[in-house]
């Protein structure tokens, strides 16, 4: 059994504790959350679930000092110092919020906390953290003379349960000057950037040098009721964030993003297409594949602000590697690095454990 705690309650954190109580490796012992009304609280009526047993804190040293064997690190960004303090304190930590495949960054100070905590670090999620390059790299195993792999998401963000994120990061609702400062292009650049490097490592691309991005605004040209208010026309209600990796100026990895909110009042004309709300994988070669992922969207807004599956399958993504990243040896391990992670059968389809 191994010993978990959980940083932070948001969509992730929330659907994680679920899977984490429901898990036969797993046992939740502690529980970081940022906001007050959420301390000293049980963690089960925190998440709707029943009683856990376990009481929310937002004191990092009482967690620091927790016996556990892994922290399930989901805030909305990311401390690298308290990253590397988990680490030292002899914790593995599984985060979605990078460290996918570090490549050539300066990662020593990680590196360093692994080897003196005799911990591993390991980066997950599902867009980038899975449909960018854990399954295209699956898939690419049935062809040959590859020359292109793409990976793309068609997601509704009404559904995204996080308006402060929407509004404040993301910039929706906000004019296309303000919008083409989000950070959300270097924030998600780095994440899909390290992703279309492992594709190319493991491929054997020899990449130009420096990556393309291009990141598109449509406005609404009517009233548009989001979660974030009314989108007023001439105001953003529609990103599309491409990046690429070249050789001799030719693309041969696209990762793109399109975000809208709905198909409808748009005045680029964009929208979802026949195949709707979808994750698609497509590598050209010989024989070339096309995967489409549905599923991880919800059925409606209402549904998707109550529970987005998409935020599910990115929590059980990494609780999943969870047993795997506490018996590897330590360091920065990435797909590439650990044995296939696979899910669990339902506690009551489950051989005893």
């Amino acid at each position: 059994m191994f010993k978990v705690i959980q940083w932070a309650t948001g969509g992730v954190g929330k659907a994680a504790i679920s899977y984490i109580a429901a898990h036969p490796q797993l046992e939740l012992v502690g529980c970081w959350v940022s906001s007050d009304d959420k301390v000293g609280r049980d963690v089960g009526e925190i998440c709707g679930l029943p009683a856990l047993g376990v009481i929310a804190t937002s004191d990092v040293e009482v967690l620091m000092a927790l016996d556990a064997d892994c922290v399930m690190y989901s805030p909305v960004m990311a401390d690298r110092a308290l990253v590397s303090r988990l680490l030292a304190s002899g914790k593995n930590v599984v985060t979605p919020l990078g460290w996918f495949y570090p490549g050539d960054r300066d990662v020593s100070d990680l590196e360093a906390a692994c080897m003196e905590g005799g911990t591993t670090l390991h980066g997950t999620g599902i867009h980038p953290g899975g449909i960018t390059e854990r399954f295209p790299l699956m898939v690419s195993a049935l062809s040959a003379s590859i020359t292109h792999v793409r990976a793309e998401e068609f997601s509704d963000i009404r559904t995204y349960g996080a308006p402060a994120v929407i509004s404040d990061i993301m910039l929706f609702g906000k004019t296309p000057e303000e919008a083409a400062t989000s950070p959300m292009v270097q924030f998600l650049g780095d994440g899909f950037g390290q992703s279309m490097e492992m594709i190319a490592a493991e491929l054997g691309f020899d990449l130009d040098p420096d990556p393309r991005a291009l990141h598109e605004v449509a406005v609404a040209t009517a009233p548009i009721e989001s979660p974030i208010g009314v989108i007023e026309p001439g105001l953003v209600a529609a990103q599309r964030f491409t990046w690429q990796r070249t050789i001799k100026g030719e693309p041969v990895i696209t990762v793109r993003v399109n975000w809208f909110m709905g198909e409808e009042n748009l005045d680029s004309g964009w929208g979802f297409g026949e195949g709707g709300e979808r994750f698609e994988v497509e590598v050209t070669g010989d024989p070339s594949s096309h995967v489409t992922f549905h599923g991880w969207h919800p059925e409606s807004i209402a549904a998707g602000l109550e529970r987005n599956p998409g935020i599910v399958a990115t929590a059980n993504h990494g609780v999943s590697a969870i047993p795997y990243v506490c018996q590897a040896e330590p360091g920065i391990k990435t797909y590439l690095d650990l044995p296939l992670i696979a899910g669990r059968a339902a506690p009551a389809l489950s051989v005893a454990e």
